[in-house]
């Protein structure tokens, strides 16, 4: 397909800039597919649109602190970003530096104190043939995730860092304009590091939120449990491709970056028998977890084995004319035109009905991208 025919011009103040608050006060558009309808609600609204016997899907990946600023020993800054750990202390990164980097050359960690920057040392060890990608030498030669910790930023997408900058009055959640404008470096870093994570993330190794999973709160999850309806995980890290916009003429001209997943055997055996009853329905949380199924189901639905752990990767692009197995329901935020998230919409309930759905949304003024607004997309 033309990627023309995923394009939209979507108002700048239309961006969120940071989640609704509480987080379960965003606003969710309801569209029924067979009856062709459109509600207009608010997240808090899901236990009372699901039905008893229906499970969610999850996907429980926790995001890494993986944007890094980085300076020179003259102090000019290179932003940086996590890739993934070759081996504890041999880290795959993006670098972007004005100068020439070379092999060799010595780095520091840009927000550590004096006694830390003497405490982690950093060295560019190899230029691989991908355009900005790099390896580091880091020491100490602690795991990742607890390193990150430390020197990390929260990777939050660009579109919102250049929002924050221009439009910061434009929403009004939590904090006037004024406010938001006055937080420090840290104090917004701090905020971040708790509302660019769902609630129930679990595992470490995402690059970015599975976003759909931002609205939920406890209060939301527990009305769910009393209700009946489960909640089952899948693990997929979201990866560098996963957010961005497709760059070819055609869908099918775009190179999937693969992404790791994993699906506990609980979770394996829940869908079988889940599928064998007849009963309920499986309500996929965000297109990171739908991809998980999808690549997964013919292991999950076609083998007579004992449910077990699977794992594996996937560079699966859904498009219009796909033909879904294990996604019933799909709560999902509204995406960026041209993505590969959006193709996947298209597929489920058609690409002009999605056309005609993402343009009521911004008619309706929702908010839009990672910490926007959320879709229930119904039978």
């Amino acid at each position: 397909m033309e990627i023309t025919e995923l394009d939209f011009h979507l108002p700048p103040e239309l961006i969120a800039t940071h989640p609704a608050q509480p987080r379960d006060s965003s606003r969710l558009m309801v569209v029924r597919r067979a009856a062709e309808t459109v509600e207009h609600r608010h997240f808090y609204d899901l236990p009372d649109l699901l039905e008893a016997a229906d499970v969610l899907v999850v996907n429980d990946t926790r995001v890494l602190p993986a944007r890094l600023v980085l300076r020179r020993p003259t102090g000019a800054m290179i932003p940086g970003l996590f890739l993934s750990e070759i081996v504890p202390g041999r880290w795959e990164v993006m670098l972007r530096s004005r100068g020439k980097l070379s092999p060799g050359d010595a780095l520091h960690v840009e927000r550590s104190s004096e006694s830390a920057r003497d405490e982690i040392a950093i060295r560019v060890a190899e230029r691989l043939p991908e355009r900005g990608r790099w390896v580091i030498e880091i020491s100490p030669a602690l795991p990742a995730a607890q390193l990150l910790e430390r020197i990390g930023h929260v990777p939050l997408p660009p579109y919102i860092e250049k929002a924050r900058r221009t439009a910061w009055n434009n929403e009004k959640p939590r904090h006037s304009g004024a406010e938001l404008a006055d937080l420090s470096g840290d104090a917004q870093e701090t905020i971040d590091r708790t509302e660019y994570q769902t609630v129930y993330a679990r595992l470490p190794g995402s690059l970015a939120a599975p976003t759909a999973g931002l609205h939920f709160t406890p209060g939301v999850l527990d009305r769910l449990a009393a209700r009946g309806i489960g909640r089952l995980p899948v693990t997929l890290h979201v990866g560098l491709g996963t957010f961005l916009p497709v760059e070819t003429q055609t869908l099918e001209g775009h190179k999937m970056h693969a992404e790791t997943y994993s699906v506990p055997g609980a979770t394996v055996g829940a869908l079988r028998s889940l599928r064998a009853s007849g009963k309920g329905r499986i309500v996929v949380v965000g297109t990171t977890a739908a991809r998980t199924l999808e690549s997964a189901a013919a292991e999950i639905l076609g083998c007579e084995a004992p449910a077990a752990d699977l794992a594996g990767s996937t560079a699966l692009c859904i498009s219009p004319g796909y033909r879904f197995e294990l996604t019933d329901v799909l709560l999902t935020n509204f995406h960026l035109p041209r993505s590969t998230l959006l193709a996947l919409v298209a597929a489920l309930v058609g690409l002009e009905r999605m056309r005609a759905l993402y343009a009521e949304a911004i008619r309706e003024r929702y908010r839009f991208y990672s910490y926007g607004d959320a879709m229930l997309i119904l039978p």
